[in-house]
């Protein structure tokens, strides 16, 4: 699969078969829409597009709603986007200008000649241009003048799953991450860099590695004890995460990601774990001292272990 960032790269492609939207999540909804293009591609040829943005829409839209946070950052929704069979992901530049665009310019430039577009498959309620004036309608219009097919995700078709990345990410939101890998279709995960923290896991039997998120729109599951998968190198292993503020032993009121890996002793400081939320276990408490704060996790990972 390739990336893009700029439309003109994809001037070779000749017989695209395209979709568009945010996908955050790449979620059961998305699956089935992409399951289409992969079904279309085997029947009449082509290679199929995403047609995606960054930053998200709302961001750009709706500044003054700083608190949406995302299923999935751009690498992980590609590293997704790859695995369900998709050739090519166009990451394209979301602005308020972009947004303003008139809804014919839209077909024209973006749909018919940036895409070099065949088959457009999109959803009933996809909407698009200056004051959202596009719709499916419009493409319908459209589509012979610029020698492309629309096929249409009718409604109960993406209704009766009853998913949407809203829906996901109030479940993560809530710590049901059970919901969510339902919905999902995968389980939950987030992406980050082992750094230095107090290190007194170790000192009390629990080492923990503590995970640094380099995007900020990262959605974080509600603070607490999770039974977690953590992938290092290919390996996966059982672990027990906590996200929190540590209230037993630090001051700082920082929220923090740490997961104790099982059957594991090596150095991985700077490395890069993949780290899959499988269940919830309890909230973060803080104990009494670190006599009760060991025997809690003790708890913690005979519950883990058991998932």
């Amino acid at each position: 699969m390739r990336i893009y960032h700029h439309i003109s790269e994809l001037s070779n492609l000749t017989n695209s078969i395209v979709t568009i939207g945010t996908f955050d999540g790449v979620h059961l909804g998305h699956q089935q829409i992409i399951k289409r293009l992969v079904e279309l591609k085997k029947k009449q040829g082509g290679e199929i597009v995403l047609f995606t943005f960054a930053p998200h829409p709302r961001k750009v839209l709706f500044p003054e709603q700083s608190d949406l946070k995302l299923i999935t950052t751009t690498q992980e929704k590609c590293e997704l986007l790859q695995q369900f069979g998709v050739d090519h992901v166009l990451v394209y530049p979301f602005t308020k200008a972009f947004s303003q665009m008139q809804a014919q310019d839209y077909i024209s430039d973006i749909i018919a000649k940036g895409l070099k577009t065949k088959t457009l498959v999109i959803g009933y309620d996809h909407r698009f241009g200056s004051n959202r004036e596009g719709n499916i309608e419009t493409l319908k219009q459209f589509a012979s003048t610029h020698q492309f097919n629309v096929e249409e995700i009718p409604a109960q078709e993406i209704n009766q799953l009853n998913i949407s990345s809203t829906r996901i990410r109030k479940a993560i939101d809530e710590g049901d991450v059970k919901t969510a890998n339902e919905f999902l279709g995968y389980s939950f995960f987030v992406t980050g860099t082992v750094i230095k923290g107090k290190q007194l896991g170790r000192t009390i039997g629990y080492p923990t590695a503590n995970i640094f998120l380099e995007d900020a729109d990262k959605l974080i599951p509600k603070i607490g004890v999770y039974a977690v998968n953590v992938i290092l190198d290919g390996i996966t292993y059982k672990g027990m995460l906590n996200v929190g503020t540590n209230p037993t032993t630090d001051a700082d009121h920082k929220i923090k990601i740490e997961v104790n890996i099982f059957d594991f002793d090596k150095d991985i400081y700077g490395e890069t774990l993949k780290v899959e939320f499988v269940k919830w276990i309890r909230n973060e408490e803080k104990f009494a001292n670190l006599d009760e704060l060991k025997q809690a996790l003790a708890n913690d990972k005979i519950a883990c272990a058991h998932v």
